[in-house]
């Protein structure tokens, strides 16, 4: 696995990253205690201070998952001793998003109890970011954080890279063509009906109302780019419903949808929110470009990872040595659980009652355990994340099954919820718990 094992003195004040073989020996000494599992890091009981080197935390962020390096400069030169990639949750936030609005609408169109609309009372901070966005910025500043507290960090780096969109989509525009846009002189209705026609797009059929329709639904992944609208009759849009044009037996109309540049936008749209937030951590920030990050990977020949990226982003990335078994931990963003204080049924009334209690005896669901059962039925040796049960009783999420019915008094905490599920690539030191 090969990754450094953070270090930090009696008084919790970081000290340099040492090889694995050397915390282990600390720790059979007694000279260590372990203090944080996921990054593994160790506690010297016996000293205070230590001489350091210059570490750099560099990241490369991206839509779904962003690379994390940590890199020392030793006297043989700039190394990377640890790496993890970081998997955002923002699409799943939009979803529940989605969700909570339509049943809000949906209460508020039916004739029942009727609660007028509140969000035109909001206001927005200048800074502001959409939740899903927004998670990915706090899911980066939260593990350059922790970072700070492990390890002597005395610079940051990031990649500030800018997506054109319009170059995405024809790489040949240019002059007046690329300042107009598609839209130019049009409506987007008048555009679509020009483009299919003035005839459904599915049956040819013409001289009947026609709608615009997306071509990959909105709740699939599509947006509401123009290149992803279509011009379609009422029966062949219902008929359609939520199928994708190519699962509706139309894969020629689907080519002409262009790729999505949803990932594109993200990065546009987080990339100076990310830049603002670590300037202000007071450490100096070095900033670099896509091409210079690919260029530096490829001089070292190495394959595109996102951890190796942020290994090479900026000017000090040209001669960082990488070790071959440099395995990076992977890291998922789960969040901290629900404020929904009851479940609720598909027409959204309350069908549970309210959460009672969120920590039973000392543990909360999603801690890490290890339970040893030492009699009945389910006697052996488990680990894995826990689900509590106000009777004692777990349940508990291995790698391969659930666990139901261990009792609390088998449990040892291994590792605290902190909204975030760990595994390492090649699953050495951990295997992936759900929960």
């Amino acid at each position: 696995m090969e990754q450094r094992v953070f270090v930090v003195d009696q008084y919790k004040q970081p000290l340099m990253p040492c090889h694995p073989a050397r915390a282990r020996m600390l720790l059979k000494q007694g000279r260590a205690t372990i203090v944080k599992r996921f990054p593994f890091a160790i506690m010297l009981i016996d000293r205070e201070g230590g001489e350091t080197q210059a570490v750099q935390v560099k990241v490369d962020p991206g839509s779904k998952t962003s690379g994390i390096a940590v890199v020392a400069n030793f006297e043989r030169g700039p190394r990377c001793i640890w790496a993890a990639e970081l998997k955002h949750r923002g699409q799943r936030i939009r979803d529940n998003l989605l969700k909570r609005q339509q049943l809000r609408r949906g209460r508020r169109s039916r004739k029942t109890r009727y609660r007028k609309p509140r969000f035109d009372n909001r206001h927005r901070p200048r800074d502001w970011l959409p939740p899903s966005l927004q998670s990915l910025v706090d899911n980066i500043l939260t593990w350059v954080k922790r970072l700070r507290r492990l390890t002597p960090v005395t610079h940051l780096a990031m990649e500030l890279t800018r997506f054109d969109t319009q170059k995405m989509q024809n790489p040949e525009i240019s002059g007046v063509e690329y300042q107009q846009g598609t839209l130019q002189g049009y409506e987007a209705r008048e555009y679509l009906l020009e483009k299919w026609g003035h005839q459904c797009a599915y049956c040819g059929i013409t001289d009947v109302p026609l709608e615009v329709e997306h071509i990959i639904p909105k709740d699939r992944g599509g947006s509401h780019r123009v290149s992803n609208l279509a011009i379609a009759c009422k029966p062949c849009n219902q008929k359609k419903g939520n199928q994708t044009a190519a699962e509706f037996g139309f894969p020629e109309i689907q080519a002409q949808a262009k790729q999505s540049l949803k990932d594109a936008a993200v990065v546009n749209a987080t990339r100076w929110s990310l830049h603002k937030q670590l300037k202000a951590a007071g450490l100096p920030l070095e900033v670099g470009t896509g091409a210079r990050t690919k260029y530096h990977r490829i001089q070292q020949g190495y394959p595109k990872t996102h951890w190796r990226d942020a290994v090479y982003v900026g000017e000090s990335g040209k001669q960082v040595f990488v070790q071959p078994a440099l395995q990076p931990l992977l890291i998922q963003a789960t969040g901290r659980g629900s404020r929904q204080m009851c479940r609720v049924d598909k027409y959204g009334f309350p069908r549970t009652g309210a959460k009672r209690v969120k920590r039973v005896h000392g543990f909360q669901t999603g801690d890490m355990v290890k339970a040893v059962v030492t009699q009945g039925k389910k006697a052996g040796t488990y680990v894995g994340r826990v689900v509590i049960r106000a009777s004692g009783y777990f349940s508990i999420k291995t790698a391969h099954e659930m666990i139901q019915g261990i009792s609390y008094r088998y449990c040892q905490l291994q590792h605290r919820s902190d909204g975030y599920v760990y595994q390492y690539a090649k699953g050495e030191a951990l295997l992936h718990y759900l929960w």
